[in-house]
C-alpha cells in the first residue's frame, strides 16, 4: 500500500503524472470515446484528492486547529538569547495602589528592638494586598403590619419584584446569564459554581429559566437592531454551521462596527434571510463571501478578499498557478496603500492598480485556460473568472472608506460560537438556539457600545435601556 503525505513535492510529482497521463490520451486516436472520457474522470478524481492533501488554514477555511503536523510559531530570531519577561521597549502594565483601601491594619514597631534614644512619628510605610471574596447577600424586607381599634390590618408594600417568602434576585440571575451566555459555561457546572462557592442549591432548572427570561426581555432590543442594521451605511455578513439535536442548521450573522444581530435557521440561503428580515431591505454596503443568496439582494456588493488571498495561495500551492501569486501580492499592495492614507487613495493610483489587476488576469487566462476535456472547470480557473467578473465588488474597498479589505468583522462575531459547539457539543433545540442567538447578539452590541457584560445584563434584568438605544 502507498502512503501519501501532504507535502508540496508529492503534489507537483502527482499533478505532473496526471498532466502527461493527459497528454498521452490526447495522442492516442484508437481509443473510444467512451473510454477517453472515463479515464478523465479518474484523473479528475486523482487531482481532487491530491489537492485535498495540500489544504491548510493558509489556503482554504479550515481552521488552524486542523492543519496536518501544525507546527510550533518560532517568536524568536534564530540564535538571539533574551531574558524572561518583557523587553526593552515594551508597555508593561502593573497593580496599582487605591486610595481607599478596604481594610487598613496598622503595624507597629517592637519598641523593644530599637536602641536607646527619643522617637517620634514620621508617617507610615504603605504596602497593599489585593484579594477576593465571593459571598451571598440576604437582604431581608420587614413591612410593617398596623392594626385599628376594628382588628383590620394594614401592610406595607414591599418593593416591586420582592413576592415570594424567599427569591433568586437580579444580581443572582445576572451572574447566570453572564456564566452561560457569555462564557460559554454548561449548565451543571453553572449549578456547581453557585453550590461551591455561595452555599446556594440553585437548579438546572432555574438556569435555563433566566435564560428565557432574559431572551424575553431582549424583544424589544432584537427588533431596534434589525431596524438599525436595515439602514445602516454600510454591513457585513456572514454564516457559519451548527449542531443542533445531532443536525446541522445555521447560525446567519449581519453586523456592523456597533452592532450585531443573530439568527438561527434550518436553511442556509435566501430563505433564511428572509426570515431574518434585514437584507431584503437593505440597500446599502454588503460585505460578504461570495455566497451567491446574497447577490439575490438589492444593495452594493462587496466580497471578502480575506477568502481571495486564502484561495489565490491555494492556486499557487496546489495548481501551481504563478499568476496567482502576483495576483495575490498586487491585493496586499492595495491594502498597504489603504491603510497608509487617512482618507482616500488617489484616483490616479486607483487606476494603476486596476490597470494591474487586469493585465494579471489576461495574463491568467493564457495559464490558466478553460480545459476542453472536463465537465467541471478548475478551482483556480473559478477564482480567476470570478476575480474578472467581480472586478468592482472585489476593489471596491479601494474606492470607499467605509468598505474594509476582508470580511473579518461579521466573522469574528461568529467564532465564539464555535467555541459554544466545541464546549457543549451542540444546542439541544433550536429555541435554545435562538435564545443564544438573541441574548448574544445584545451583549456584542453593548460591548460595541463601551458597555460591558455585566453591566449589560444587570440593565436589562432591571427593566432600563442601554444610552445607545435611547
Amino acid at each position: 500500500m502507498m502512503v501519501i503525505r501532504r507535502n508540496t513535492k508529492t503534489r507537483i510529482e502527482i499533478s505532473s503524472l496526471v498532466e502527461e497521463s493527459r497528454k498521452s490520451l490526447d495522442r492516442e486516436k484508437n481509443l473510444s470515446s467512451s473510454f477517453k472520457e472515463n479515464f478523465n474522470k479518474v484523473l479528475e478524481v486523482i487531482e481532487a484528492l491530491t489537492n485535498y492533501l495540500g489544504i491548510n488554514s493558509s489556503n482554504s477555511s479550515i481552521p488552524p486547529s486542523q492543519d496536518p503536523n501544525r507546527p510550533r510559531k518560532v517568536t524568536k530570531a534564530k540564535g538571539l538569547k533574551r531574558k524572561q519577561g518583557g523587553q526593552k521597549g515594551h508597555k508593561g502594565s502593573c497593580l496599582l495602589q487605591v486610595k481607599n483601601p478596604t481594610v487598613v491594619e496598622e503595624i507597629q514597631i517592637d519598641r523593644e528592638s530599637l536602641p536607646l534614644g527619643n522617637y517620634s512619628s514620621n508617617g507610615f510605610s504603605a504596602r497593599q494586598v489585593f484579594n477576593m471574596e465571593v459571598s451571598l447577600v440576604v437582604t431581608e424586607y420587614r413591612a410593617e403590619i398596623l392594626i385599628n381599634e376594628n382588628g383590620v390590618e394594614f401592610t406595607a408594600k414591599f418593593p416591586d419584584g420582592v413576592t415570594e417568602p424567599a427569591q433568586y434576585g437580579n444580581t443572582i440571575k445576572v451572574h447566570s446569564v453572564y456564566m452561560s451566555q457569555f462564557q460559554l459555561v454548561p449548565l451543571n457546572r453553572i449549578k456547581d459554581h453557585f453550590n461551591d462557592q455561595l452555599g446556594l442549591p440553585i437548579s438546572k432548572g432555574s438556569i435555563s429559566n433566566w435564560n428565557i427570561l432574559a431572551y424575553k426581555k431582549l424583544s424589544e432590543f432584537e427588533t431596534w437592531a434589525r431596524q438599525q442594521l436595515i439602514t445602516s451605511p454600510c454591513n457585513n455578513a456572514d454564516e457559519t454551521g451548527i449542531n443542533v439535536g445531532g443536525k446541522r442548521l445555521w447560525l446567519h450573522c449581519v453586523s456592523n462596527l456597533k452592532m450585531t444581530l443573530f439568527h438561527a435557521d434550518e436553511k442556509r440561503g435566501q430563505e433564511a434571510m428572509e426570515r431574518m428580515g434585514i437584507l431584503p431591505h437593505f440597500r446599502g454596503k454588503l460585505i460578504h463571501d461570495h455566497w451567491k443568496a446574497y447577490f439575490v439582494y438589492d444593495c452594493i456588493h462587496a466580497l471578502c478578499n480575506g477568502h481571495h488571498l486564502r484561495e489565490l495561495e491555494a492556486a499557487n500551492e496546489l495548481d501551481g498557478q504563478k499568476w496567482a501569486k502576483k495576483m495575490q501580492e498586487l491585493l496586499l499592495e492595495m491594502k498597504k496603500a489603504v491603510d497608509n492614507v487617512e482618507c482616500f487613495v488617489s484616483k490616479k493610483r486607483i487606476n494603476k492598480f486596476i490597470r494591474r489587476y487586469r493585465h494579471i488576469l489576461r495574463e491568467a487566462d493564457k495559464e490558466c485556460s478553460r480545459n476542453p476535456n472536463s465537465r467541471a472547470q478548475s478551482k483556480s480557473r473559478n477564482l480567476l473568472e470570478r476575480l474578472r467578473d467581480f472586478e468592482e465588488e472585489t476593489l471596491l474597498f479601494l474606492k470607499d472608506k467605509d468598505v474594509p479589505f476582508t470580511n473579518n468583522r461579521g466573522e469574528n462575531d461568529l467564532r465564539m460560537t464555535k467555541v459554544q459547539q466545541k464546549i457543549s457539543g451542540c444546542f439541544r433545540s433550536l429555541d435554545g438556539a435562538k435564545i443564544f442567538c438573541r441574548i448574544r447578539s445584545y451583549i456584542l452590541t453593548c460591548m460595541k457600545n463601551g458597555i460591558g457584560p455585566s453591566e449589560a445584563l444587570k440593565l436589562l434584568f432591571d427593566g432600563e435601556l442601554p444610552n445607545f438605544m435611547k
